[in-house]
């Protein structure tokens, strides 16, 4: 099979495109053909400096396709399956092994495109709010990086569970085109000045919730935003900004940080569930999904190029 592949980790320009051997299909799991990547906020960060698990190393969370064999153990799935699949590695490829328990059917008719770009996004976004979050109808939370796959995510179950929601976005432009998903306050984070709008919008009360996928120094703002008993939750750090994070902002009106990883409980009963009902819903019309682009895999550089530019607004997408 072909891979985007690099020995080394750094910029796009990494990427080779090259011929590495098939996956082996192991008695718990299922070998996909791949035929959609979504490429996830993750998989930019291991291919700029995260840990390699092999040499040639193949990177990406997320991928959809169809099954090609199964493992003897495999109690659940079929060949011949249309599936959508999240493991740590090894989605930038025409192939694919992962255990059963990670690879969701994609419902019939559903555009496995669309399907690829659910798991993460969804569930992510669903963590935030609800299992760590805690949100209920009638308050108001804050999402940073609305135009992302979490954020478009989290702006949508987050009208529906009845909250008002104040999104954040780097420009005007792709605020507008994620506000008819549910956005009832949008605010521009590129400009000075965005807290005082976010707390003048609550009177200047604060946000119930703030989910922070940005970090760095815009983790800290998202605290400020928060009213008294308020709840931040940070969520990696697309804005690789690292700096320390201020507690004293949390302590002087009760707040709380919680930091939230769903590939932690990923293969959870309850998280297989919840991502369940997500595809099904997205599959339905119910939940959309943002698609900016696609790329061949053969260009995975550029596409990894584009998405670091911060100009997509939702996902990009590799198509082997």
């Amino acid at each position: 099979m072909h891979a985007a592949v690099y020995y080394e980790t750094g910029r796009p320009e990494v990427f080779r495109y090259e011929e590495v051997a098939d996956p082996e299909c192991g008695p718990g799991d299922v070998v996909i053909r791949v035929e959609a990547i979504s490429i996830e906020g993750g998989d930019t960060l291991n291919r700029a400096g995260g840990e390699m698990a092999t040499t040639p190393h193949i990177v990406g969370y997320q991928c959809a396709g169809t099954i090609v064999e199964v493992g003897d153990q495999v109690a659940e799935r079929r060949v011949g399956e249309r599936v959508v699949t999240s493991m740590l590695w090894g989605s930038h490829a025409e192939m694919r092994a992962v255990p059963e328990a990670v690879a969701w059917p994609v419902p019939d008719g559903a555009d496995l495109v669309t399907a690829a770009c659910v798991p993460i996004a969804f569930g992510t976004a669903d963590d935030c709010l609800f299992e760590f979050g805690h949100l209920e109808a009638g308050e108001t939370v804050l999402i940073q990086a609305a135009a992302g796959g979490v954020g478009i995510a989290a702006v949508q179950l987050a009208k529906r569970a009845g909250a008002t929601v104040i999104a954040t976005a780097s420009s005007d432009e792709r605020l507008a085109r994620v506000a008819p998903l549910g956005i009832d306050h949008p605010v521009n984070y590129s400009e000075d000045g965005w807290v005082d709008t976010v707390r003048a919008l609550t009177d200047g009360q604060g946000v119930a919730l703030a989910v922070d996928s940005v970090g760095g120094k815009v983790l800290g703002q998202s605290a400020a935003c928060l009213a008294s008993r308020g709840r931040l939750i940070s969520v990696g750090s697309a804005g690789r900004d690292p700096q320390p994070f201020d507690v004293s902002l949390l302590s002087m009106a009760n707040r709380s940080l919680t930091g939230v990883f769903l590939g932690a409980e990923v293969g959870t009963p309850r998280v297989r569930d919840m991502i369940t009902r997500h595809i099904a819903d997205v599959a339905a019309g119910k939940l959309q999904v943002l698609v900016d682009r696609t790329f061949p895999l053969a260009e995975a550089a550029a596409a990894h190029a584009f998405l670091e530019s911060r100009q997509a607004v939702g996902r990009v997408v590799l198509i082997p």
